[in-house]
């Protein structure tokens, strides 16, 4: 009866230790879930670590964003304010507008009688003559007269020979070509005519 009182109590004892065993297994279980409670803390941690590089990460994005302001800033400069429209200035007539203020002379109740001096008696001198032959009355009322004049050098003591063409006014067309006719000097009645006709002296045969 001993020996299986024995066995009985071995084949009972297994359980015991499995159940010790298991106990064991158990507080594992309950010391590895606090463990694993405490093991997410350390990422936690290690995640807080790497926030420490932020703050250069920060750093580096204030420069950017300055250099960004600093490149907005000219862009901003060269664009002007768009201005306002100017508004139409409204003409008024003359009689409307603001009349400045002008100092006020005083003036003379009568006025001075404008008194103009006569013209000076002064002698013009003899006016030129020239004495020639007409070569030309193809113009109107102008004649082309050519003179000819001989003078002796002073120096070489001989006589010169010389030949001028006038253009001189003729108003009634009276002078003919061949006729020697005089012309007097006048004021200037185109750009080459100086002259006019005095005469006609001898007319063409």
């Amino acid at each position: 009866m001993s020996e299986t009182e024995n066995e009985k109590n071995a084949e009972q004892t297994p359980p015991v230790e499995e159940e010790t065993a298991e106990t064991p297994a158990g507080e594992e279980t309950s010391s590895e879930a606090p463990a694993a409670d405490a093991a997410p803390d350390v990422p936690a941690e290690a995640s807080e670590e790497p926030a420490a590089p932020d703050v250069p990460a920060e750093a580096s994005e204030e420069p950017a964003t300055t250099e960004a302001e600093a490149a907005e800033a000219p862009a901003a400069e060269a664009a002007p304010a768009p201005a306002e429209p100017k508004r139409p200035r409204k003409r008024l007539p003359r009689s409307e507008r603001h009349k400045h203020s002008k100092p006020k002379r005083e003036r003379p109740a009568e006025r001075k009688a404008i008194t103009r001096l006569p013209k000076p008696d002064v002698d013009r001198g003899r006016r030129q003559e020239r004495r020639g032959v007409v070569v030309s009355n193809a113009m109107d009322k102008t004649i082309v007269v050519k003179v000819d004049t001989i003078k002796s050098h002073r120096r070489y003591k001989k006589v010169v020979r010389r030949s001028l063409k006038f253009k001189a006014h003729d108003p009634q067309n009276q002078a003919n070509v061949g006729d020697v006719v005089r012309i007097v000097e006048t004021r200037p009645l185109s750009k080459t005519k100086n002259w006019r006709l005095a005469e006609v002296v001898e007319a063409a045969r």
